[in-house]
């Protein structure tokens, strides 16, 4: 497990200079969708299905810009919708990364290899492909024959052009751990700079409702699925803190940090979390002053979130847990792949 090292230490100086500061809650984390159209239809998410006039709308790059810094997060990841369809998402890139930003370009990998020359590799921007599993599985959740194929071979060719690239996998309900496993085995294959998973959430525009996974049944399965990690016979490279692992399999118990990764999109700042559809504030100020954050996460008793184990939700606990004392060996192992 190796996470980039560069990226680690600012992300350490910025999590003590919050502490220092008193700071209760900031974010970790921008989740900036630029725009919600795409070129899938996945069953398990409903960003396309927000009507016509909302689908055709793109934010600005000065838009961008002043989301991450009104933010201050040091990382942006963003998603969409399909990023690479954004007209000018090159010049929303180059942006961030002179603001230093750590960016994570997440997309579906269709349009990524022919995207390639508008971007200049990067310590600060990472290429995150959508990959649910091998070729069979990840077609079928995209619902298009072909994907995957041509998805694995804009990764290559990112590779080979410099750049760094990760991968994002959604693991829902249903899921074959001796599969998953395989997928991960084929992953380490193409020499990426690391893997990224998540339980599905239960996203409340998604078509289909029926793949969710529940709080223990999340733990069984992942404890099945890292079970080659535990005993020492795989060394799977995941780009996660691994107190986030931990969490997954039941070793961590955490709360929800609804405010750890704020959405920012042609809609506005998303209240408080990008899983549900609760509306919109205009300015980051408004989301962190006006939002009854008790009202979020499983202690709260709030039923949308007892069952959910999402990244953006304890991803920034586990970044907050790992400046711990007894944590930090563990944290600076997992920048060197220990």
């Amino acid at each position: 497990m190796a996470i980039q090292l560069q990226q680690a230490i600012e992300v350490g100086k910025y999590l003590v200079m919050q502490r220092l500061r008193g700071r209760k809650r900031f974010p970790l984390t921008l989740m900036l969708e630029p725009l919600f159209r795409c070129n899938l239809a996945c069953s398990g998410c409903g960003k396309i299905q927000h009507p016509t006039e909302i689908l055709k709308q793109n934010l600005t790059p000065e838009q961008c810009f002043a989301a991450a810094e009104e933010c201050g997060a040091p990382v942006v990841a963003i998603p969409g919708g399909e990023p690479l369809l954004h007209p000018q998402i090159d010049e929303i890139v180059r942006g961030l990364v002179a603001r230093k930003k750590f960016v994570y370009l997440c997309t579906n990998g269709i349009l990524l290899e022919k995207s390639l020359a508008k971007f200049t590799p990067s310590p600060y921007l990472t290429f995150s492909i959508h990959l649910d599993g091998l070729q069979e599985l990840h077609d079928k959740c995209v619902d298009r024959q072909g994907v995957f194929e041509t998805a694995v071979k804009a990764i290559k060719a990112a590779k080979a052009k410099g750049f760094r690239v990760t991968t994002n996998t959604t693991i829902f309900e249903g899921a074959n751990p001796k599969e998953i496993q395989e997928f991960f085995d084929f992953i380490d294959t193409l020499n990426l700079d690391g893997m990224m998973v998540s339980p599905g959430y239960s996203y409340e525009w998604a078509p289909n409702q029926d793949h969710f996974l529940k709080r223990e049944q999340t733990r069984s399965l992942f404890r099945e699925i890292l079970a080659p990690m535990k005993t020492g016979e795989k060394k799977w490279n995941f780009n996660h803190n691994p107190l986030f692992l931990d969490f997954l399999i039941g070793e961590k118990d955490y709360e929800c940090t609804p405010w750890g990764m704020p959405s920012y999109s042609v809609l506005g700042w998303q209240k408080p979390c990008y899983l549900l559809n609760e509306g919109h504030y205009t300015t980051y100020k408004e989301l962190l002053a006006k939002t009854d954050w008790d009202q979020y996460g499983r202690k709260s008793g709030n039923p949308q979130c007892a069952d959910c184990m999402v990244h953006c939700g304890y991803e920034p606990t586990a970044a907050m847990d790992s400046m711990q004392p007894e944590n930090i060996g563990r944290s600076i192992g997992a920048v060197f792949g220990a």
